[in-house]
C-alpha cells in the first residue's frame, strides 16, 4: 500500500473577503492567498474575471466545506456600459464585432430596466465558464466557433443607475447565482439598438459578506512580512524555510521565526458562511459525538425541532451541517474542533 504523504501547510480555516484587483484572475488570487498563509487547503466562492475588480471570498481548510453557502448568496455589482459597441467577449477584452452612432438618453435606459428585473431567462456569454458537449464555451470560442448556449433563468433584485454620460451609464445591481453581468450590458445595448459592452466592473458585496470584510494584497503581506527582520526569500515569493532544500553546510543554516498572528487576524471565521441557517447551540459531549458522525438530541426551549439544514456550535465553535428530524441532530458535513 502506499503511503500518503504528509499534508504540507498549515491547518488554518476560515474566509479571506479579499478585494481583487483588476488583471488577477481567480486562480491566481487563490493561490497567492494559499501561499501567504501557508494553507493546506484553498479555494474560492464564485469566479470573477481578471478585468473584474472586488470581492472574491477565499475559502482556507475547512471553510472550503462551506463554499456553495457563498455561491448561492445574493451578490451587488457596480458596472460600467459603454454604448456605440459590442464585443465579442462582452467587454473591453474582445474585438469590436458591432458599431453604432446612437447613443440612448437617461429616460431610454431607465424605460428599460423593468425589463431586466425580477426573474428573467438569460443567455450567457459566448466567452463564459459554461459546458457545452463537456467543454467549456470559452475554450471553444477562442477556436473561433460560435456556440449555441440556451438561455437560463436568472434572477435580478434590483438594477438601478448610478450615473449617466454622454456615451456611458453606471449600473449597481442586485442578483442571484448564475448571472452573467456582461450579458446585461450585452442585451440592454441590443434593446437600445446601440449596442454596448462592460467597460468597467467591480463586485462590492457576496452574501453573506460586505465591505467591512474587505482586506487588499497589500494588506496581506504587511500583516504577513511586516515585522523587521522578515527572511528576505518569504518576501521575494519563496517558500517557507522547511520547505527549501537544506544547506550543504549547517552553519550557514539560519532559523527564522514565522509568526503568522498578524495575517490569521485577517480572516473570518468560518461560520459566517452559515448565518443563512438556523443555529443549534450544544454540549462538548454532543459535539464529540457528532464529530464521529453520531446523531444527538437537541435541547432547549427555542430548539428547532424540523429542518432540512443547520450548523450546530459548541462554545461559539462550528461542529457540523446536518438535518434535524423530530428534534434529532443528524450530521451531514462534520468540521474539525
Amino acid at each position: 500500500m502506499a503511503r500518503r504523504g504528509k499534508k504540507k501547510g498549515r491547518p488554518v480555516s476560515g474566509w479571506v473577503v479579499l478585494d481583487k484587483p483588476v488583471g488577477m484572475g481567480s486562480t491566481e488570487a487563490v493561490s497567492k492567498i494559499k501561499w501567504l498563509f501557508q494553507a493546506e487547503k484553498a479555494g474560492h466562492a464564485g469566479t470573477l474575471d481578471p478585468l473584474a475588480s472586488g470581492m472574491l471570498p477565499i475559502a482556507l481548510g475547512e471553510a472550503t466545506k462551506t463554499v456553495p453557502y457563498v455561491q448561492d448568496g445574493a451578490k451587488i455589482y457596480r458596472f460600467t456600459v459603454a454604448w456605440g459597441q459590442e464585443r465579442s467577449t462582452d467587454d473591453l477584452e474582445g474585438p469590436v464585432t458591432k458599431e453604432s452612432d446612437r447613443r440612448p438618453a437617461e429616460a431610454e435606459v431607465k424605460a428599460l430596466l423593468p425589463k431586466y428585473t425580477g426573474v428573467i431567462m438569460q443567455t450567457p456569454p459566448q466567452f463564459s465558464a459554461i459546458k457545452i458537449a463537456g467543454e467549456r464555451a470559452y475554450d471553444l470560442a477562442r477556436e473561433g466557433e460560435t456556440v449555441d448556449i440556451p438561455a437560463r433563468e436568472i434572477e435580478i433584485g434590483r438594477l438601478d443607475i448610478v450615473e449617466h454620460g454622454a456615451d456611458h451609464t453606471v449600473f449597481e445591481v442586485e442578483c442571484g447565482k448564475g448571472t452573467y453581468v456582461r450579458s446585461l450590458a450585452r442585451d440592454m445595448g441590443r434593446d437600445l439598438g446601440c449596442f454596448g459592452h462592460i467597460s468597467e466592473l467591480r463586485r462590492v458585496e457576496v452574501e453573506p459578506f460586505t465591505a467591512e470584510d474587505f482586506v487588499t494584497i497589500a494588506e496581506l503581506e504587511a500583516a504577513r512580512f511586516g515585522a523587521p527582520g522578515q527572511d528576505k526569500l518569504e518576501r521575494e515569493g519563496k517558500p517557507e524555510r522547511e520547505d527549501r532544500p537544506e544547506p550543504a553546510d549547517d552553519a550557514d543554516a539560519i532559523e527564522v521565526p514565522v509568526d503568522f498572528g498578524a495575517i490569521d487576524a485577517l480572516v473570518v471565521d468560518t461560520s459566517a458562511a452559515l448565518d443563512c441557517l438556523p443555529q443549534v447551540a450544544i454540549s462538548d459531549d454532543a459535539a464529540t459525538k457528532i464529530r464521529l458522525g453520531n446523531p444527538v438530541i437537541i435541547r432547549g426551549r427555542d430548539a428547532p425541532v424540523e429542518a432540512e439544514e443547520a450548523c450546530a456550535t459548541a462554545r461559539g465553535k462550528l461542529v457540523a451541517i446536518g438535518a434535524i428530524e423530530q428534534g434529532m441532530f443528524k450530521p451531514k458535513r462534520v468540521f474539525a474542533g
